[in-house]
């Protein structure tokens, strides 16, 4: 039975707006992580709800299961992935599992863990497996690692350094919300009222929608486009805006492109398309990049945002226009010849 992807994000959307205030689009994107099989890095100060919108995601969904660690200065790998812990009774070592075995894993304060934890989380976020004690034992699927940092704390945290930050899917910075949003949020704590989420989808309909996501069509000149951005953000290639080869030391690798397109693939069957247009990848691809380009010094000492970088390349890269990416669909459904995927 297949799954009606926009149906079922609405359901979910609307659920989630129960509870949270605002931030209509970055439950959207988490929700387009989850069905890409991605993990997500959420960037902001405290207080905005970050944890909240990770363990309402998961009510909402039947069957899966959430856990939630605090990263501190003294967490062992040990202390997320598990250990063998000897039975006196049975005279024999027993598999103790870590809260990594879950669905849905929240890694708060990310880094504010040493690098050799930090690692152990990001080996089971890559591999989707665990391995104690020479045994590896698979972790269950939907599988989603939504993790934290505050961006203010410059002591006492180690950074993600930049090879393993790519293992995330995504990353999403929270803004303050708006006067409006804001009265609401005062308004619910004043009146006292705890709002309960109900299961509004099931465990086996994400497992399928994941599925249905790979059946969405990438037009060859979205998939072009996507490449285009991807390579305009090097500063060694030809056609690179002034901005790159100024401020970028380093730009996306072919995995950051290939996760544009499968984010955009996601967000298209979300509003309801079984194609993808290039303002499906324009949507995705501040979130897709943003932690994937490494800006030199000097953008640092002149103030120059990574935001601002991509926004230069978006605005530098001709887009195709709506009727020839119409045209390649419309092709498709012509000859039946199916187009090329990430």
């Amino acid at each position: 039975m297949e799954v009606d992807l926009s149906e079922l994000g609405e359901r979910i959307l609307t659920a989630v707006e129960r509870r949270i205030v605002g931030m209509r689009d970055i439950v959207e994107k988490v929700l387009v992580s989850l069905l890409c099989g991605g993990h997500v890095l959420l960037e902001g100060v405290p207080g905005l709800a970050k944890t909240m919108l990770a363990r309402t995601i998961a009510d909402c969904i039947q069957g899966v299961e959430f856990r939630r660690i605090q990263f501190t200065p003294d967490l062992l790998p040990a202390d997320i992935v598990g250990s063998e812990v000897y039975n006196f009774e049975k005279h024999r070592f027993e598999v103790r599992f870590g809260p990594v075995f879950t669905n849905l894993l929240l890694a708060d304060e990310v880094n504010r863990a040493p690098p050799k934890t930090q690692s152990a989380l990001l080996e089971c976020m890559q591999e989707k497996q665990v391995t104690i004690g020479g045994r590896t034992f698979r972790l269950e699927e939907p599988f989603m690692v939504i993790a934290t940092q505050n961006p203010l704390e410059m002591e006492g945290v180690y950074p993600l350094p930049e090879a393993q930050v790519d293992r995330f899917l995504m990353k999403l910075v929270f803004t303050y919300p708006s006067f409006e949003e804001e009265e609401e949020i005062v308004s619910r704590y004043m009146s006292g009222l705890e709002i309960s989420v109900e299961p509004v989808a099931t465990r086996e309909e994400v497992l399928k929608a994941q599925a249905e996501v790979g059946k969405v069509l990438v037009p060859r000149l979205v998939k072009r486009y996507a490449i285009l951005l991807g390579r305009a953000t090097r500063p060694g290639e030809e056609h690179t805006p002034q901005a790159v080869r100024k401020y970028v030391r380093w730009g996306v690798s072919p995995r950051a492109i290939l996760f544009l397109v499968r984010c955009s693939m996601a967000l298209a069957a979300l509003r309801g398309r079984g194609y993808v247009l290039p303002e499906d990848v324009r949507y995705m691809v501040y979130d897709v990049f943003r932690h994937r380009v490494i800006l030199t010094p000097e953008a640092e000492l002149e103030g120059v945002r990574v935001e601002d970088v991509i926004a230069e390349v978006v605005e530098h890269t001709p887009a195709p226009s709506l009727s020839e990416v119409r045209e390649d669909v419309a092709a498709y459904y012509e000859t039946g010849v199916r187009f090329e995927r990430s």
